[in-house]
């Protein structure tokens, strides 16, 4: 065999090794229906567990029962699917990420419903599980501090300025080439923490419309539910436009590069 041939075969088997060696592309399941179910796994799971919390608080740990409860179950939460949807389990979460190019539009909406839908889930789940007692003592964990409308500027502004807070720590933590880090689930469940122990006694610090959404639907409790939509929504939108315009690095940012 000449070397000129040897050359050819040498050159076939190293093609044939990489293409061996290449990462198959994801089918439709991967790539659309188990991110999906992840949001919808991953929302249930985490306004099951802060009912509950809410809704067996004890009385002498005031804020910092569900504070802990509501974090913690986010940073585990987040570590465990980030890897398959991304872990938002929040809908201002979803359309600040999408602003903000780490999702593409056709996500957006199914992401939207699977969290809905998993708050509805996770309200009805601790139902099942607390006392009738607790449960109606506590309206099912509805949001119910917000009782007039002399109330109702300082708790949109509590909403939207804590959302918003915590909203930016998940674009830059997760989105943000220049500040990305793996420590994202830690940075979330604390943000979340320090949230709620800061904002509780004014808004209830609820942040996520799909948290607000089960327990209202589940208790049939309504009463200025639309404020736990405009703060939060209202709160991500400030955080993209932060990142867009002033945070982000040059791939993300569309001014001042």
């Amino acid at each position: 065999m000449s070397a000129q041939a040897e050359k050819l075969e040498l050159e076939e088997l190293d093609k044939t090794l990489l293409k061996k060696n290449e990462p198959k592309p994801l089918g439709k399941y991967e790539r659309i229906i188990q991110p999906c179910v992840a949001e919808l796994v991953g929302t249930t799971f985490f306004v099951f567990i802060g009912c509950v919390s809410v809704i067996e608080n004890v009385e002498a740990a005031g804020r910092l029962q569900p504070a802990l409860v509501h974090g913690l179950a986010v940073a585990v939460l987040v570590a465990c699917m980030a890897e398959i949807s991304g872990s938002h389990f929040n809908p201002p979460f979803t359309i600040a990420i999408w602003l903000c190019g780490g999702i593409q539009l056709t996500m957006v909406i199914p992401y939207l419903i699977s969290q809905l839908i998993g708050g509805v889930l996770g309200a009805a789940m601790s139902k099942v599980m607390t006392s009738h007692k607790n449960y109606m003592n506590a309206t099912g964990a509805a949001f119910t501090i917000l009782e007039s409308d002399e109330q109702l500027g300082k708790v949109v502004f509590a909403e939207m300025a804590m959302t918003c807070l915590v909203t930016m720590v998940v674009l830059l933590g997760a989105v943000n080439g220049k500040s990305k880090s793996p420590l994202v689930p830690f940075m979330v469940g604390c943000t979340v923490i320090v949230n709620i122990l800061a904002g509780g006694d004014i808004s209830g610090t609820c942040l996520n419309p799909a948290r607000a959404f089960g327990p209202a639907l589940m208790a049939n409790y309504w009463a200025y539910h639309w404020v736990y939509w405009v703060g939060p929504i209202g709160g991500g939108l400030v955080a993209a436009a932060l990142v867009r315009l002033l945070l982000g690095d040059e791939k993300i940012r569309v001014i001042l590069k």
